[in-house]
């Protein structure tokens, strides 16, 4: 009995109007079955891609034939290539094998940086299968041009070692100055619906406490325990005692002066306003103080706060805090918690941080982001952002600029 023939069609030439329903019209003819079809469009030049089967009762010749007339017509090159019955069925059994996007973000991006993230990629005995700007279109002039460059890559099968290919990663991030994550594609990532931040130097472009400090006149003091605190030296609860004895008899009304004074970090603003748009919860998750929180929760319609409550007596800090201290476990136990109120899967979460104290948060969240963070912390993180803004992360969950409100 006489086997379909498998035909793959390539048509290239420029842009128009009505092209992929002219070839498929003609392929609609002779009865074909579309078993794949792909197409992409770059400065108007358009290339398509159809695997078609000829069904037996089609003379290949006379289909063959027309379809180089239709072309003809339409002003574009076509090609075929007979693919082979057994080689198509491995080709649909490899749809099984994993996939993963890598993320390459920059404030602009040149040949060199494509080349260093495809290599690692092929190293790694990857096959690329579609790649996407995410940014926009760049002006000549430089008017109007995007703040950032992005392009991600779709990538099929398993890595030869995963840990060295983000270690790869980290490294070229950290040579050519951009920002590169791989993560899963699947369901799940195209399916966020929570984002937990922590505040201080992740969400403002400040540590609160240092800021108290300086305006109680033990500015140096405080700020070496947070930073040992940051590197994961001392235990965050400790190192918040020791902090917060500083500022015994501290005014009350200083909260409202350094709150007022603190900026929030570069696209903090951009990034809320577009996941409160698309549907997701936002919440903070900080070891910070709950005053603070509460009017980050005002001014960009956050919807949690969780963060340590300052202890205030006769007008004054008393050097303490009321209740439980939001430490790393904490931060991750409140997570869940909220993960869980929401009805979602961690998988459908987000978390980012700065801080060793993070962690924990960042290791359970389905995508857990590292952000502008010490080498520490950018090692213990799946993800890690370093030379953009927040907004960057839009990027991550594939929203492109067009998609957005600026």
């Amino acid at each position: 009995m006489q086997q379909p023939e498998i035909i793959l069609i390539r048509v290239a030439g420029d842009d128009k109007p009505g092209l992929t329903a002219a070839i498929t019209a003609e392929l609609a003819k002779f009865g074909a079955d579309i078993l794949d079809i792909g197409q992409s469009v770059i400065h108007d030049s358009l290339t398509l891609g159809i695997l078609v089967r000829v069904p037996t009762t089609a003379e290949s010749t006379p289909f063959l034939k027309d379809l180089l007339f239709c072309a003809h017509k339409l002003g574009v090159n076509l090609s075929f290539t007979p693919v082979d019955p057994a080689h198509y069925e491995s080709w649909v059994e490899a749809q099984g094998k994993p996939r993963r996007i890598v993320t390459l973000l920059a404030r602009s991006l040149n040949a060199e940086h494509i080349a260093a993230v495809t290599g690692v990629i092929a190293r790694n005995g990857l096959n690329i299968d579609i790649v996407n700007r995410l940014s926009g279109r760049t002006s000549l002039d430089g008017k109007n041009a995007p703040r950032m460059a992005c392009v991600e890559f779709s990538v099929r099968g398993t890595p030869t070692d995963l840990t060295a290919m983000k270690s790869e990663f980290l490294a070229i991030s950290g040579d050519m100055g951009v920002d590169i994550a791989i993560q899963e594609d699947n369901a799940f990532r195209r399916n966020r619906r929570l984002v937990a931040f922590d505040m201080d130097s992740t969400l403002i472009a400040a540590e609160v406490i240092d800021e108290l400090a300086k305006a109680a006149g033990v500015g140096e003091q405080v700020s070496a325990i947070t930073e040992s605190a940051m590197r994961g030296e001392i235990d965050f609860q400790e190192s918040l005692r020791r902090r917060l004895r500083q500022l015994k008899g501290l005014p009350e009304a200083t909260l409202a002066e350094v709150a007022a004074r603190i900026p929030l970090n570069d696209g903090a603003e951009r990034l809320i306003t577009n996941l409160k748009r698309f549907g997701y919860k936002i919440a903070i998750i900080s070891g910070g103080f709950t005053y603070f929180g509460n009017r980050l929760k005002e001014r960009l319609g956050i919807d949690y706060v969780f963060a340590n409550e300052l202890e205030i007596e006769n007008g004054a800090l008393t050097g303490g805090v009321v209740g439980e201290i939001v430490d790393a476990a904490k931060k991750a136990e409140l997570l869940r918690l909220i993960a869980d109120k929401e009805g979602l899967s961690l998988e459908q979460v987000i978390a980012v941080g700065d801080g060793a104290n993070d962690l924990p948060m960042l290791g359970i969240a389905g995508l857990g982001i590292a952000y502008h963070a010490k080498p520490v912390v950018k090692k213990g993180a799946g993800h890690s952002i370093s030379t953009l803004g927040l907004d960057s992360i839009l990027y991550l969950v594939g929203v492109r600029d067009r998609d957005t409100l600026s």
